[in-house]
């Protein structure tokens, strides 16, 4: 949720004129060590260690999603440093602002495909609730907006110009609100330890 905070603000126009371009990358190079962090989690829960023969469709997918996820997430790592120093070298130059690569964008995509294949047999994941269809919906619609966010990036050699800024800002903000909210949904209720619930006489999930 930092992260997707990050990323949402960073693509706010009045922010980045608040800002100044270096301090705009800073939060965008914030968001991307912040989302690193999140994907490292997940891949972690879900294994690390790639699927076995015997590991069963949904558990394969779901893995794959977070490795690849991971992986993006290490691309945007790079592209926003990169970012952050062609703006602390040159902060009037076009393409300074941090815009979502093409590659770190692809991953996120396939990602997501992975994740709304293993959300379609949710019922043999490892544990049932890893995958709702409110948040691979809302990550694929995010990482749809980043990819439209990266063609709108894209330098013209001719110009020397975006080809899209608003496709630029609109898709980053769009995408990272999408993954804000697909965060807060994926929150749990954490549960009591089931032996202070012996001992209490209180009922399991009970407060």
């Amino acid at each position: 949720m930092a992260g997707s905070a990050c990323f949402f603000v960073g693509a706010l126009p009045w922010y980045a004129a608040w800002a100044g371009a270096v301090w705009t990358n800073v939060t965008f190079f914030a968001g991307s060590l912040l989302f690193t962090a999140a994907a490292f989690v997940q891949l972690s829960l879900s294994g690390r260690r790639p699927p076995r023969g015997g590991t069963n469709r949904a558990d394969r997918a779901d893995w794959w999603a977070a490795a690849i996820q991971f992986a993006g997430t290490l691309l945007f790592n790079v592209s926003t440093a990169a970012a952050l120093a062609a703006a602390m070298t040159r902060p009037d130059a076009v393409g300074a602002g941090w815009r979502p690569d093409a590659w770190g964008s692809a991953a996120f995509l396939v990602s997501s495909g992975l994740a709304v294949a293993a959300t379609r047999d949710r019922g043999r994941l490892w544990d049932r609730d890893a995958r709702t269809w409110h948040g691979t919906g809302l990550n694929l619609i995010g990482s749809i907006a980043f990819g439209v966010s990266a063609i709108g990036a894209y330098v013209r050699p001719a110009t020397d110009a975006l080809l899209s800024e608003p496709w630029a800002n609109g898709g980053t903000a769009i995408g990272a609100l999408c993954f804000l909210v697909a965060a807060a949904l994926s929150r749990r209720p954490i549960e009591p330890d089931a032996t202070e619930d012996a001992g209490s006489g209180s009922r399991p999930g009970s407060i």
